[in-house]
């Protein structure tokens, strides 16, 4: 074995073993990163969360947030963290809340100013969710041109900030800090040119970085096991990427896809899903063996919330308000049903109960197995909700604003009282 071979194995290991420590830390009650404990909207089982609520039923408690921002609560032992910015400061801040009360622990501020939001109206300099590996928090920022990411420890202190890269703003920023064997993944899409970044979560140094297309972007990389071996994948910039998450090294790349993606890519172990809205609405399947050979594919506009894979079918809610079964193998449409209203936020799914909320603050709940859609409930909270739910612990995590007068956003503990 040459030496750089032999560097390469001693390395991947080592980030291994630090992957497997990082994970002992965390528990089943615990959302945290984005899309959960498994990075794919699936929580834990059997925590049998209220189905019904209202201002006056089932909400353990509600507190008001300071700022704006996108970014899902990340629950972590009593802690939840959260991404907010200052629209008249231009601050960004990272919050810690008490789980148990939701009174605020600490707030940091990680960029005193020259928060950017980008130039959708529906954009947020605090669109990233935080990521914790039980030690230390990270967060991406778009901050002064440039993307940022930062950790900090759980008192706030903040610990390392890098840049990753300069960035021009289109519609805005939110791709959000993967964790993988003691490495964090960034993601920076954009149309001077991005990277793809494996930065070292002790220190902030980079460990690798991929150049990107110049093409405007905004999914958060996957890491998923597929075809038999550990990948972080992402669509966009018209392409299918798949990357060895310690190295960077390109595994397998091909044509597809559409210019700009947000959902962060599922798999069912053989195949990756992805989905775009821009310039055309296009999902599909690919093999993710590296053969290039497109599964199936269809028009259908899946380009804000992503997808849930589960047990040979794929979950999905469409931007308009439409959920939809696939299998996973063949595409075959199951069921397809309309809930109403647009959807930003991406589902979760608990056992066999899909949650999934709409722009103005209604979450549906529904039963999806394969053999049937059944609406259990619709549940109205603030008049806005863009973050998507949080379910761990037997509780809901709900982030909605106010919009009567001046917008004011809060965050929603849903739970059955007494427990």
């Amino acid at each position: 074995m040459t030496r750089p071979a032999l560097f390469r194995q001693l390395l991947a290991a080592a980030l291994t073993m630090a992957s497997a420590l990082q994970a002992a830390s965390l528990t089943s009650a615990d959302w945290p990163a984005w899309r959960g404990p498994t990075r794919d909207g699936l929580a834990a089982p059997g925590q049998n969360p209220p189905t019904e609520w209202s201002e006056t039923q089932n909400i353990l408690w509600k507190v008001p947030l300071p700022g704006r921002g996108h970014s899902s609560p990340t629950v972590v032992g009593e802690c939840i963290y959260l991404a907010t910015a200052d629209p008249v400061k231009r601050a960004q801040s990272v919050l810690c809340l008490d789980r148990q009360t939701g009174k605020l622990v600490w707030q940091t501020e990680v960029h005193a100013a020259n928060a950017e939001t980008g130039k959708h109206a529906n954009s947020t300099a605090a669109s990233s969710t935080v990521a914790c590996d039980g030690e230390r928090l990270f967060i991406n920022f778009l901050n002064g041109g440039a993307v940022h990411t930062s950790a900090l420890d759980l008192s706030g202190k903040l610990l390392w900030q890098r840049k990753v890269c300069d960035f021009i703003a289109h519609q805005g920023f939110a791709s959000s800090p993967v964790l993988h064997a003691g490495l964090v993944l960034v993601s920076a899409d954009h149309r001077g040119g991005g990277v793809i970044a494996g930065l070292s979560q002790k220190t902030g140094e980079p460990i690798w970085s991929v150049s990107r297309p110049k093409v405007a972007n905004y999914t958060t990389p996957a890491i998923v096991q597929a075809a038999g071996r550990t990948q972080a994948v992402l669509a966009g910039v018209n392409l299918l990427t798949s990357l060895d998450p310690l190295t960077g090294k390109k595994l397998w790349e091909i044509d597809g896809s559409t210019e700009e993606c947000v959902v962060t890519m599922v798999t069912d172990g053989e195949r990756v899903f992805a989905s775009g809205g821009y310039p055309k609405n296009h999902t599909l399947a690919v093999l993710a063996d590296g053969s290039g050979k497109v599964a199936w594919q269809n028009p259908a506009r899946v380009y804000v919330p992503s997808m849930i894979a589960k047990a040979g079918h794929l979950f999905a809610v469409m931007d308009a308000g439409v959920a939809v079964c696939w299998k996973s193998d063949t595409g075959e449409e199951l069921w397809k049903e309309r809930l109403g209203g647009d959807f930003f936020a991406s589902p979760v799914m608990v056992d066999d109960r899909i949650y999934a909320s709409n722009v103005n603050g209604k979450t549906f709940v529904f039963t999806a197995t394969p053999k049937e859609f059944k609406l259990l409930a619709q549940n109205q909270l603030g008049e806005e909700a863009f973050a998507s739910p949080v379910i761990c612990g037997g509780r809901i995590y709900l982030r909605v604003a106010l919009k009567s007068e001046s917008r004011k956003e809060y965050l929603y503990c849903v739970g059955a009282l007494g427990k």
